[in-house]
């Protein structure tokens, strides 16, 4: 997959394509279906699929920190463009001036003259241009003078739910604890990843060594202690007990990953994982003593073994 960092770096080759815009957080089902129908066009046009994302995110340039968090690292949403087919990412940065430009001429300047579009696929929310004045109403016309096709999208909604997926319908199940609907919406479990990196090295004074991730923000949509499965280090996932949060116990300030895995103990610094979150124990907890921490350790390490072990039990009887 070829990556396009910026609007200056869009070269001639690059005209002529179908294409989806949108900030893609958390790759769910609902981009997953938009994504397989513009393919069957990228086939029927011989032409490459475009994704169009920003950086940062909209709502992360005009509301900073209280921008909602993100499911998807930028690393992990090109991953999981890659394996839904996309050929080229362009990466546009979203900055004051970007979010000045009139709808008119992002439709010409950028998508016709510059990207020469020959297929448009978006839902049926998308805004655009200085204060989110264009729409798909302003879209279908410019397709007519432009001699572009363009297809909305319809909204996708859970079968258990009936709530319509969405990364935002994602963040309210994780905050409410409910990672079942979130897998349901996302179409695989809710995935943390990043490059493991030394630190305090607490968990190894403690028995129990983690695998510490920086998670690089301020807000994170999950918190506490979980049940979860690594991927990266063998062919096969590993199990563990992960705490994300800010170690309240420690007063740390950053938010954290550290994954302790069952049975492992080998040097993992620098490699990159994966570590998806299948259940909840407990929220974190700000301990009077490291010693009242470690039996809570033992505890939660408990509780995700005997998981794993009903998990594989219901397996088996599947």
């Amino acid at each position: 997959m070829n990556i396009i960092r910026g609007i200056h770096n869009i070269k001639q080759h690059h005209h002529g394509c179908v294409l989806t815009i949108g900030n893609f957080d958390g790759v769910h089902r609902g981009h997953q279906s938009l994504l397989f129908k513009l393919r069957e066009k990228a086939i029927k046009y011989d032409l490459p699929i475009m994704v169009m994302l920003f950086e940062p995110q909209t709502l992360e340039l005009f509301l900073g920190k209280n921008a909602p968090a993100r499911l998807t690292s930028f690393r992990q949403k090109l991953k999981y463009l890659s394996q839904y087919g996309v050929n080229t990412v362009l990466c546009v940065r979203f900055n004051q001036n970007f979010s000045m430009m009139s709808p008119n001429n992002f439709i010409y300047n950028l998508l016709v003259n510059k990207l020469g579009i020959k297929y448009l696929s978006i839902g049926n929310d998308f805004r655009f241009g200085y204060k989110g004045k264009g729409d798909i109403y302003l879209l279908k016309k410019a397709s007519i003078k432009y001699n572009f096709k363009i297809n909305i999208i319809d909204n996708l909604y859970d079968y258990d739910s009936n709530e319509r997926i969405s990364s935002t319908s994602i963040r309210n199940a994780l905050a409410k604890n409910n990672l079942i609907l979130a897998k349901s919406m996302l179409g695989r479990p809710f995935i943390i990843s990043g490059k493991i990196v030394y630190g305090n090295a607490l968990g190894h004074l403690l028995g129990f060594p983690t695998a510490n991730i920086n998670l690089n923000r301020n807000i994170c949509p999950v918190k506490g202690i979980y049940a979860v499965e690594v991927y990266g280090i063998f062919i096969k996932p590993l199990f563990g007990v992960a705490n994300i949060g800010m170690r309240p116990t420690i007063k740390d300030f950053f938010y954290r990953l550290e994954v302790h895995l069952f049975g492992i103990n080998i040097n993992l610094y620098g490699k990159y994982i994966e570590v998806a979150l299948l259940h909840k124990i407990r929220n974190e907890k700000n301990f009077r003593s490291l010693e009242i921490l470690k039996k809570q350790i033992s505890q939660d390490i408990i509780v995700a073994k005997n998981f794993f072990l009903n998990k594989h039990k219901m397996e088996l009887e599947i």
